[in-house]
């Protein structure tokens, strides 16, 4: 059996590249070093270290052996994590802010798993785009925001933040169901140039999402509506408004009068969770986190 301290010496010499850096790191003497690294020879039964100029260098059992320890010392940091979280209590408030697709179809479970597990936990929900959730999670007044972050247009988190990939969404077209693409399973969006489209609300990120699309295949949008919600666009596309780029964790249930294609290029966001770093790990904020990824179990893979 190797003695924990032993090898905590010999991954800092690996780490560090001499005795002396590595009784520096580990706040010991050199001396101190070189006896714990003595001790774990005899107990390999081989030599770790051999000279190298005036300094030392890992044997071949020596690198072997640091590699095992690196693995060792992560367990057992892990496992001391995971004490302090059994100890941990999750109770207090706890403030969450979403964007509208995410609050529709992500947060009813979410917060359901929260009250049945953590009933001393306080939660507050409100829902709200990237450009103001991820402000107030860097000023405190946030403590997990839920946003998305398109492929054609990133959201940029914080170096403060940490984010946490939840799954994958994708967009697809929404045509009036007599329309002459309607039959189609995939079509071009350059394709679409006998209708006007159905949008969010003028200056919302969603917005300038869909005109950013349009315009980088060469289409200049001709935008007839401006709603929130995408339940309302499909209603409006049913009534030959117009046509919609649809998430699919948005769509839920589809009108009649109602068709949904694919569209080329395919559309991609990715839906994550964000958090100021350091407290991904701690109370409340862990334990949505841990919510919001069993949630998403469901929208994964398709």
């Amino acid at each position: 059996m190797f003695n924990v301290d032993r090898l905590r010496a010999l991954h800092a010499v690996a780490q560090h590249g001499s005795v002396a850096a590595a009784a520096a790191a580990l706040h010991v003497t050199p001396s101190g070093v070189s006896q714990q690294l003595a001790k774990l020879e005899r107990e390999a039964g081989q030599g770790l270290l051999e000279p190298r100029g005036r300094g030392v260098r890992l044997t071949r059992a020596g690198r072997l052996l640091a590699s095992h320890a690196e693995r060792v010392l992560a367990q057992l940091a892990q496992a001391r994590t995971d004490l302090e979280r059994l100890r941990e209590d999750v109770l207090g408030p706890l403030r969450i802010a979403a964007i509208s697709t995410c609050v529709h179809a992500l947060l009813p479970p979410t917060l359901a798993a929260l009250g049945e597990q953590h009933p001393r936990l306080e939660v507050t929900l409100r829902e709200g785009e990237a450009e103001v959730t991820l402000p107030q999670l860097v000023t405190g007044d946030v403590d997990v925001a839920v946003v998305e972050s398109w492929a054609d247009l990133p959201t940029v988190v914080p170096p403060s933040a940490t984010r946490v990939t939840l799954f994958s969404d994708v967009a697809d077209l929404a045509l009036p169901a007599g329309h002459r693409l309607a039959h189609r399973r995939v079509v071009d969006l350059t394709e679409v140039d006998d209708l006007p489209w159905i949008a969010w609300t003028a200056g919302s990120r969603c917005h300038t999402w869909l005109v950013q699309v349009l315009r980088a295949q060469d289409v200049e949008p001709r935008i007839s509506c401006t709603v929130g919600g995408y339940p309302t666009q499909l209603a409006l596309v049913a009534g030959n408004a117009g046509a919609a780029l649809v998430p699919r964790l948005a769509r839920g249930r589809v009108p009649d009068g109602v068709r949904i294609v694919g569209t080329r290029p395919a559309l991609d966001r990715t839906i994550m969770a964000t958090c100021r770093t350091g407290e991904e790990s701690h109370g409340g904020v862990r334990a949505a986190l841990d919510a919001l990824r069993a949630a998403s179990a469901r929208f994964t893979g398709w």
